[in-house]
């Protein structure tokens, strides 16, 4: 056990009015300062590094300020910055960089803003040195080894080079701690440059920095000896370490241990681990992935060190949290993305008021699919994140009486904001329950998160007053009788019925009815449609038995991964679970582009890979000729077939429910807008839908 185990009775945090938090009596380990010697880290909770997007924005460090002043604020421990390039060759994603001295100036405006809002937190920048992966024909490798989801073939270094990059690191170093940063965290893992010396495949060197393992450390340990002799003893240096890298002939348990030991005499403060490579065909981090699944991995590192150590992936909620650290999985916890989804997440949970918490689902829509496409990253669930001076909800000076019907999640959050800012609010909805197509989405296994969302939106419109009238299909007479100063038409979507002969077949079956079992789906089965819907449909129909998301067994089964016994990568000569459905599924789209291709960037791959697993068949550029007694029939490539199938599910886009909002518009003197799916319907968008009715509710 590492010596940071701490007496936790010993803490106090305490409220206004002198009594303990009551936040604290229920996440003690959670709450519990840790001592590093020369500084105090005031809890255990970390937000974890995330690359924005803002580095590189106009007024983009000015925004960045305000961003991580609010996470400061909001309660956290420790912050870690996005990845922040040494010298100009590591950059990816436009990455901005830290060589300069006329960078400095940029950063201490984000150092100073977090520092003012609370001197206690920590903030930390990390030195991500992109290697292969870099986008500039400047990238550089250990020995020019192009990796599989690059298009640049990166340079090898030559001594020289190898060098020049250990150099570059410590400058950063020493350019953070002029900047105001209290640490640096360096990132030894997924496939960037350090990793790439540790791992054998990509590390064909023959000299000091190649061959055996010995020699494939010193790269890292060179790097970490320099930055403390560099920046002193009271400085925080944190290392992030691939503790199980989901890659085919990666690093073993003894490398990792060996390597994880040799940085702590090197004079790292903390290590930090990782359980991926970017290439690797494992998910980690995306909703599928249950709570906490790698922390047991952590903990077990450990128990090997003397220095504390942190943990991350998939841990969303504070008692989650509380039980990584009673089980001794860590000493500090990251939380990225949740702190992306509910600024206010610490304070939340030292006031006991987890239910308030707007919780990360790791959809991954807004954060990582925009960082790797090069958009500003913001949430899901919180379209401020990121753009937190562009999107304000002030308070209203005069109130007014406004009606939203639809309780999907356009008018769930029309709703809440509006009401937060002072308005008079009631929420109309024709269903017994809200939530919309939400009430869809959770039914799908893998996405059971989606039920937070709609604990968290039904905590808000209690507390700030909204008025719900649900079972009741409300009228255009009663909207404009009922004495409403504005009136918002956030009535969502109709599934589109495509021209196709014999749509009107028993054996044709809707999304919506196949997903809540309102109509049986046979054994043959085909699929018109392949968006999110479509695959959304998919997962369900093939899936059987209980969700891998909630059991970490299951999920290793399915995946490929040891956990017990960590063969090289964790998944080296692992043969993932048979899933084969028993279902015959074909998934079709009238597209010639490759099936799936528009599903988000960084989670797209492992819903088409579930989908190949299970047997489903992808077929694109499909015509729909008729669908009759013998099946569907269709052409494909000049050539008619007939799929012999018993249940044709629609997923066939959708149509805007506008009905309403067209009958409103019509009575002069009427105020009324129009929000969500009902708005724009291509593709069911609840990023956008969110986002959109935010932005109304925080100017009406």
């Amino acid at each position: 056990m590492s010596s940071h185990s701490s007496c936790f009775e010993n803490m106090v945090i305490m409220s206004q009015d002198h009594k303990p938090a009551p936040g604290v009596a229920k996440y003690p380990r959670l709450f519990a300062p840790l001592e590093l010697g020369h500084t105090r880290i005031k809890n255990r909770a970390i937000m974890g590094s995330m690359h924005t997007g803002l580095e590189e924005a106009e007024n983009g460090f000015e925004r960045m300020a305000v961003y991580y002043a609010e996470r400061a604020a909001g309660g956290v421990g420790m912050i870690i910055t996005g990845g922040i390039a040494p010298n100009p060759e590591a950059t990816a994603v436009g990455r901005e960089g830290l060589w300069t001295e006329e960078q400095v100036d940029l950063h201490k405006l984000v150092t100073s803003a977090v520092h003012q809002a609370d001197p206690d937190v920590k903030i930390c920048l990390q030195i991500l040195h992109s290697g292969p992966l870099a986008r500039n024909s400047n990238a550089v490798s250990p020995s020019g080894v192009q990796s599989p989801i690059s298009r640049i073939a990166p340079i090898a270094l030559d001594q020289a080079g190898v060098k020049k990059q250990i150099a570059d690191h410590i400058r950063c170093a020493k350019l953070a701690k002029q900047a105001g940063y209290d640490g640096v965290e360096i990132i030894g893992s997924a496939g960037y440059l350090i990793s790439t010396f540790l791992v054998q495949k990509t590390n064909l060197r023959t000299d000091e920095y190649g061959g055996n393992y010995e020699n494939r450390m010193r790269f890292a340990l060179e790097i970490v000896e320099g930055v403390r002799q560099a920046v002193g003893d009271n400085f925080i240096v944190i290392f992030r370490i691939a503790a199980m890298d989901m890659l085919q002939d990666g690093m073993s348990w003894n490398e990792i241990v060996t390597l994880a030991k040799r940085l702590e005499k090197a004079g790292a403060s903390v290590i930090s681990t990782h359980f991926t490579w970017h290439e690797s065909a494992v998910p980690t981090i995306a909703t599928m992935v249950p709570r906490a699944a790698f922390t047991p991995i952590t903990g077990r590192l450990r128990k090997e060190l003397s220095i504390p150590v942190i943990t991350s992936n998939r841990v969303n909620m504070p008692d989650v949290a509380e039980a990584v650290l009673a089980r001794g999985d860590a000493d500090l916890v990251s939380m990225a993305r949740p702190m992306l989804a509910d600024s206010q997440f610490m304070i939340k949970a030292l006031e006991a008021r987890e239910d308030e918490i707007n919780t990360c689902i790791a959809c991954n829509q807004a954060c990582l699919d925009h960082t790797f496409s090069a958009v500003t990253a913001s949430c899901l669930v919180n379209p401020r994140a990121c753009h937190e001076t562009e999107l304000s909800y002030k308070p209203v000076e005069k109130a007014k009486k406004i009606a939203v019907v639809g309780a999907g999640p356009a008018g769930l959050a029309y709703a809440c904001v509006a009401a937060e800012r002072g308005h008079r609010v009631t929420l109309f909805d024709a269903a017994s329950e809200v939530g919309g197509q939400f009430n869809l989405a959770k039914k799908i296994p893998g996405k059971e998160e989606f039920h937070e969302t709609l604990r968290y939106y039904g905590k808000m419109l209690t507390i700030h007053g909204v008025g719900l009238r649900l079972g009741q299909k409300v009228s255009v007479s009663d909207l404009s009788t009922g004495g409403f100063d504005h009136i918002v038409t956030a009535t969502g979507i109709k599934p589109r019925k495509p021209d196709i002969a014999g749509i009107e077949h028993k054996k044709v079956v809707s999304y919506i009815d196949a997903i809540t079992g309102a109509r049986p789906v046979g054994q043959k089965v085909a699929v018109i449609g392949a968006g999110g819907i479509g695959f959304d449909v998919c997962e369900l129909i093939s899936h059987s038995g209980p969700s891998s998301a909630l059991d970490r067994d299951l999920f290793a089964k399915e995946w490929g991964i040891d956990f017990d016994n960590h063969p090289r990568g964790g998944v080296t000569g692992v043969e993932p679970l048979n899933t084969k459905s028993e279902r015959d599924i074909w998934l079709l789209q009238r597209k010639s582009t490759s099936v799936g291709r528009g599903l988000g960037r960084t989670t797209g791959w492992t819903h088409r890979l579930t989908l190949k697993r299970r047997g489903v068949k992808m077929l694109n550029g499909v015509e729909y000729v008729k669908i009759d007694d013998d099946g569907l029939h269709v052409k494909r490539d000049n050539q008619v077939e007939i799929l012999p199938v018993d249940t044709v599910i629609i997923c066939a886009g959708q149509e805007s429910d506008r009905d309403l909002f067209d009958a409103l518009s019509q009575i002069d003197g009427m105020s009324v807008d129009i929000i969500g799916g009902a708005f724009e319907a291509a593709e069911i968008d609840a990023k956008a839908a969110i986002k959109q009715a935010s932005h109304a509710a925080a100017v009406i």
